[in-house]
């Protein structure tokens, strides 16, 4: 195996082993945030519940205490009605006792509720804070995920990237360029040769023309000039 391949084969594993590693953190920080909003559900209803118990308290405590207002006017209009003359003394004092009995059991029925107001606030304190803090362990974990989730996509990219230059044969590419090479080479040498060749099989009238080449326009009107006087003289002579 060439050290190339050693590498990429390192690399390979060690992008495994991310991959392994990353997966149950990502589970296990999903099930996390699941459970999170359970709780969250959970202490949201609560909430709501303490909240309406403090309005119930409050509500029953106001109640109580316009009911013992109203006792203590109802006595006050007995006592008004003996200064009249319209009810015996003795009964509109049984009766006005009665009445204040009454003012104040509902003046501790006020107090009760207003204590049990008190405290169910207090709890309400605590749950909705308790509920700020879930909120924000939600939030803070539901990033962490993103970030793992980023982390493990990287890691199974490289992972494909590292397989695939693992697959890659290095020393059959080069192989294979070198004997490239070598018939490019030999098709080189063969041209040569061939050109070799042609020269070795000319004839000498070839080689000359080679040297002397085409002629001139002024050689080839002169050799014409020569060839009429020829033809001129000849005509002369007979």
């Amino acid at each position: 195996m060439s050290v190339f391949k050693r590498l990429f084969k390192i690399g390979q594993a060690e992008a495994h082993n991310i991959v392994d590693k990353l997966e149950d953190p990502i589970k296990l920080t999903e099930q996390g945030i699941r459970d999170l909003k359970r709780d969250l559900d959970q202490s949201l209803k609560a909430l709501a519940e303490v909240k309406a118990m403090s309005i119930k308290a409050k509500k029953e405590s106001a109640e109580a205490r316009n009911r013992a207002k109203s006792y203590e006017n109802k006595a006050m209009m007995l006592l008004t009605k003996v200064e009249k003359g319209e009810l015996d003394s003795a009964e509109a004092d049984r009766l006005a006792t009665e009445a204040l009995n009454k003012k104040q059991d509902a003046e501790n029925q006020a107090s009760s509720a207003q204590q049990n107001a008190a405290g169910i606030d207090k709890n309400l304190v605590n749950l909705e804070q308790n509920v700020k803090k879930l909120r924000s362990k939600i939030s803070h974990y539901e990033n962490e995920l993103k970030t793992l989730k980023a982390r493990a996509k990287v890691s199974q990219a490289t992972t494909k990237l590292n397989k695939q230059m693992a697959q890659i044969d290095s020393t059959g590419t080069i192989a294979m360029l070198e004997k490239m090479k070598e018939k490019v080479t030999e098709n080189e040498a063969l041209s040569e040769a061939y050109a070799d060749v042609a020269n070795e099989n000319r004839s000498i009238d070839e080689e000359i023309d080679d040297v002397l080449g085409t002629e001139s326009p002024s050689e080839s009107s002169d050799a014409l000039a020569a060839l009429k006087a020829k033809m001129k003289a000849g005509k002369g002579e007979e």
